[in-house]
């Protein structure tokens, strides 16, 4: 008798893959449960397998692997036992831009980034969402991130044209950016909305610098705070998986005038005073200047995620005394 021929499957669990091999011929989903356990300590009962369906059902138990089809190396996403499964959540209470606006999110709320049930969710949209994406990363440069409403516009006021409300110093601060960011828009409204916003303010049209790609509120996810309920937020994560190897928390910073936005990642996110009233504003915000200055001042470190973006204003004065 030949040596039964094996198959060999990833498991994604947590962040971390473990490669499990297994009989080709007779090896069940249960095998396969068994053979993660070994691996992972996670219980059987406790595995959830998320894409291992059969015929649009999670795979029972006693089904042979063969009969699912799986190539080798298969990548299996697993959620594993969770203390208290969110799930269960209801949907959060309508929540008044100002109140979360103004949430100054405390440490314990921010140990969020690992939650396994995050960390699938995540893997999910890095499978399945579409980036828009208009050109190529370049070589060594960092990555900024740009929240549009009240960041880079006032859209509740009326205007006849873009450039009313137009937060001050746009174009120039994009152009500046440019020269050491690969720079994408994330909105937490739908890709046509994005896409008119940006015709509208001139961004996507603009020689001067080339925006890499568009997200919408289809790339967020939702997250449960106990204080809270269910916040929808943009975790960069998505991005990083996206873009394996190319950005990181070391080499990204957001703008977001919402500081629940970067709950999945504290520390890459800068809150931006809200542009709002551009009509009495217009002539006084300075917040993109400004900002751009700091983009400079960042671009010479390899690594950005130690810095506290809090403090952004007094960045440039403690510089200015250690030269």
């Amino acid at each position: 008798m030949a040596e039964p021929t094996l198959n060999y499957f990833i498991v994604k669990w947590s962040a971390k893959e473990y490669e499990i091999s297994l009989p080709s011929g007779s090896s069940t989903v249960l095998c396969l449960k068994k053979a993660i356990e070994i691996q992972t300590k996670v219980k059987v009962e406790r595995q959830k397998l998320l894409n291992l369906k059969f015929k649009g059902k999670p795979a029972e138990d006693g089904l042979k692997l063969c009969t699912l089809d799986l190539k080798p190396g298969f990548k299996i996403m697993m959620m594993g036992s969770l203390e208290e499964d969110i799930t269960t959540a209801s949907t959060a209470p309508e929540l008044k831009d100002d109140v979360i606006n103004d949430l100054d999110l405390t440490e314990e709320e921010i140990a969020l980034e690992n939650r396994e049930e995050y960390l699938a969710k995540i893997a999910k949209r890095v499978n399945s969402y579409e980036i828009k994406i208009f050109s190529e990363p370049r070589p060594g440069k960092k990555l900024l991130v740009l929240d549009v409403d009240y960041t880079l516009f006032d859209h509740r006021s009326a205007a006849e044209t873009g450039n009313e409300l137009m937060r001050p110093y746009l174009h120039e601060f994009l152009t500046s950016a440019y020269n050491d960011y690969d720079i994408m828009i994330w909105s937490a409204t739908s890709m046509k909305w994005i896409e008119e916003k940006m015709k509208l303010l001139g961004v996507s049209t603009n020689q001067n610098y080339k925006i890499l790609g568009y997200l919408d509120y289809l790339a967020m996810i939702s997250v449960h705070i106990p204080k809270h309920g269910l916040l929808d937020v943009k975790p960069l994560a998505v991005i990083w998986g996206k873009f394996d190897g190319i950005y990181s928390s070391k080499n990204t910073i957001m703008f977001d005038d919402i500081r629940r936005n970067f709950l999945m990642n504290p520390q890459n996110g800068l809150r931006i005073r809200a542009f709002r009233e551009a009509h009495l504003n217009r002539d006084k915000d300075r917040e993109l200047l400004y900002l751009a200055q700091y983009l400079k001042d960042l671009a010479p470190l390899d690594d950005m995620s130690h810095l506290n973006h809090r403090s952004w204003e007094k960045y440039r004065a403690s510089k200015k005394h250690h030269h």
